[in-house]
C-alpha cells in the first residue's frame, strides 16, 4: 500500500498512513487497515473520507457467551485460536483475557481449557471451558456429533449441494492434509453442503459439520474441485481465475450445544464480518 504514495515526502506518507489505519481506505470494496497490504494489478483503491473507523476486536467486547463455566468469542480471521509458538500473543484466548480486563474481571486467574478450534484463516464463533467439568462435558458433545455448527463460505465455481465423506489424512501424498481411499486409514470426515445462491465465478453456501476434523472444509470443497476464495493452502490444482479477497472466507456462523453443567440448551449465531460481505456482494449476479 504504501507504494501508492508517490510524494516520497514525511508528510505524504504520514497522510496516507493514517487514512489506510483510520478505515479510510478500501480496496475492492473491502476496508484495508495493513499499512503493508499487498496490491495486486487490476484492484480498484478507493478513498471514503466518511467511512467509520474500524471495529478493533482487542478493544472491543468480543465475547458473544460468557458464564461460569463456558465462554464464546466471535474470533476474526487471522487470529490463532491458541498459540502456536512459545510467547506468542494475540491468539483468541488474549482477545477473551482482554474483554475480561476491560469489565475488570480478575482475567489471569481463570482457566481457559480448549474445546475445539477454528483456522487462523477463519472467523467465527469460538468456545472454551473454564472449568474441567465443563471440559469434559463439550468434549462428549463434539465426539457424539451432537454439538452444532454450521459454516458460511465463498467457494469457486458452481458447487452442488450434497454430502461429502472421505477419510482424512495429515499427508495424502504431497505434504498437505486430504482424502485417501488406502483401507483403515485415515480419520472419518462428513460435510454437508447446502448452496445459498449463485455467484460471478463462485458459490455461496452454508455448511454443516458432522465431524470436526482439521481444515475439513477446505479439504473437501478443494478436492471438489471447488476451492474457498481466499485460499492459499489447498488451491494447488485450482487453474480457473482467481478472486481478489483479502482473507479466506469462511465463516463459523452458528454454534449449538447442551450446557454442560445445567443441561439447558445454548443456541449462537455470528453475522457475516464486513471483509467477508464486501467481497460477497462484489459477486452478487444482476436480478
Amino acid at each position: 500500500m504504501a507504494a501508492c504514495v508517490k510524494d516520497g515526502s514525511k508528510v505524504a506518507w504520514s497522510v496516507a498512513k493514517r487514512l489506510v489505519t483510520t478505515g479510510k481506505v478500501f480496496v475492492d470494496g473491502a476496508c484495508v487497515v495493513e499499512i503493508d497490504h499487498r496490491l495486486n494489478a487490476g484492484q480498484n483503491v478507493e478513498v471514503r473520507m466518511r467511512a467509520p473507523k474500524p471495529h478493533d476486536p482487542e478493544r472491543e467486547g468480543v465475547l458473544v457467551y460468557d458464564d461460569a463455566h463456558v465462554v464464546v468469542i466471535d474470533k476474526p480471521a487471522g487470529v490463532n485460536s491458541v498459540p502456536y509458538e512459545d510467547r506468542e500473543t494475540g491468539t483468541a484466548m488474549d482477545l477473551i483475557r482482554g474483554a475480561w480486563r476491560r469489565t475488570d474481571k480478575q482475567s489471569s486467574q481463570v482457566a481457559l481449557h480448549i474445546v475445539h478450534r477454528i483456522d487462523r484463516a477463519t472467523s467465527g464463533l469460538l468456545m472454551f471451558a473454564k472449568s474441567k467439568k465443563a471440559e469434559l462435558g463439550l468434549a462428549a458433545q463434539l465426539r457424539s456429533h451432537s454439538m452444532a455448527r454450521q459454516y458460511r463460505c465463498v467457494a469457486y465455481g458452481r458447487v452442488e449441494p450434497g454430502r461429502i465423506e472421505s477419510q482424512l489424512v495429515q499427508d495424502r501424498g504431497d505434504g498437505l492434509r486430504g482424502s485417501t481411499t488406502m483401507p483403515g486409514k485415515g480419520k472419518r470426515a462428513v460435510t454437508h453442503v447446502t448452496v445459498e445462491r449463485a455467484l460471478r465465478g463462485a458459490s455461496f453456501c452454508r455448511v454443516q459439520l458432522e465431524t470436526g476434523r482439521t481444515h475439513q472444509i477446505r479439504i473437501h470443497f478443494s478436492e471438489a474441485g471447488h476451492p474457498l476464495v481466499g485460499e492459499e493452502v489447498y488451491i494447488r490444482n485450482y487453474n480457473g481465475p482467481v478472486i481478489n479477497s483479502p482473507r479466506m472466507l469462511l465463516h463459523a456462523a452458528t454454534l449449538g450445544f447442551e450446557h454442560p453443567i445445567t443441561g439447558a440448551r445454548v443456541e449462537l449465531s455470528s453475522p457475516l464480518p464486513p471483509d467477508f460481505t464486501a467481497v460477497l456482494d462484489r459477486l452478487q449476479l444482476s436480478t
